[in-house]
């Protein structure tokens, strides 16, 4: 049977061209080079570094607002020939809880939230990178973000100090126990962040719920901690209910392992026996962020 030729006109249409396609064949960075590159991008991100100029005001505003205060007490430090600075190191994020809190509240959702509303989860999985590897970028990147918020006025009381020719070892010890209360903190804080976050692509919701969990909660067991010292004068029952809030939680335990004067009323703060069961709870509130997290976007990438 005779094969029907194509026509010249038919031949024409169905030319093939050379568009100059190559197959890639430079390295291959793998998860670890994408985990790395999402966590520079998300921490650049938490201060608007390479957004928009709109996005950087509220997080460059409470980076210097944080630091302010440590600023003037330096300043008066160095003028007054103190023999020691106003405020312990440890004490400092506690004064500074609601700008802390703040940070977290409008930094998480824009972590995670933008990613679940517009449904580019799973474009990050589509590459060599796993549920677990965004979980570990996100999460580090936030923390890392929250501990040069809270640290950075810790180094600039710590420098003042030394300015006004304080007592080095003293100074040097309290700001490594400091050092060391600031990054539980900034770790605790960025997991119920992401957590509460990602429950929600609305970012309004998120911050607001973040707002409720971090800062209202203090506000309302500090209330009922006063309330119950001054009627009953019960001090352990005072002392259990600071399980209740994330800051009075990191506040015990500092009181029982740093040598941190206690927010308490009284100053009654957890002993070294309390002090465990707070840090038991500390410790298993982050390990319950990580793994709920790591469950959210188990189904979010599907």
């Amino acid at each position: 049977m005779a094969v029907e030729q194509p026509t010249a006109r038919e031949a024409e249409q169905t030319r093939i061209h050379n568009i100059g396609y190559r197959a890639y064949d430079g390295p291959r960075l793998g998860r670890s080079y994408a985990r790395r590159s999402l966590y520079s991008q998300s921490l650049r991100g938490a201060y608007g570094l390479g957004r928009s100029v709109k996005s950087k005001v509220l997080p460059m505003l409470l980076f210097v607002v944080m630091c302010v205060p440590a600023l003037i007490m330096v300043a008066v430090a160095v003028a007054t020939k103190a023999k020691d600075l106003p405020v312990e190191y440890t004490r400092y994020a506690i004064i500074m809880q609601a700008l802390i809190g703040l940070y977290a509240a409008s930094q998480a959702p824009q972590a995670v939230s933008r990613d679940l509303r517009f449904k580019t989860v799973p474009l990050y999985f589509s590459r060599p990178m796993e549920t677990i590897d965004y979980v570990r970028a996100k999460y580090a990147a936030l923390a890392s973000a929250m501990f040069i918020l809270t640290a950075t006025p810790l180094l600039v009381l710590y420098v003042g100090a030394l300015l006004a020719k304080l007592d080095f070892s003293h100074q040097t010890k309290g700001f490594a126990e400091g050092l060391v209360s600031v990054a539980l903190l900034s770790v605790l804080f960025s997991g119920i962040g992401l957590v509460i976050a990602a429950a929600t692509p609305r970012r309004g919701f998120g911050i607001a719920a973040v707002i409720a969990v971090l800062t209202i909660s203090y506000g309302a067991v500090s209330t009922i901690q006063a309330i119950a010292t001054v009627h009953s004068g019960n001090v352990h029952t005072t002392v259990w209910m600071g399980l209740f809030s994330p800051i009075t939680l990191l506040d015990g335990v500092q009181t029982a392992f740093l040598g941190a004067t206690s927010s308490y009323p009284g100053e009654h703060g957890p002993s070294t026996a309390q002090g465990v069961v707070f840090l038991l709870v500390l410790l298993g509130l982050i390990a319950g962020s990580y793994g709920l997290l790591a469950r959210r976007y188990r189904k979010a990438g599907l």
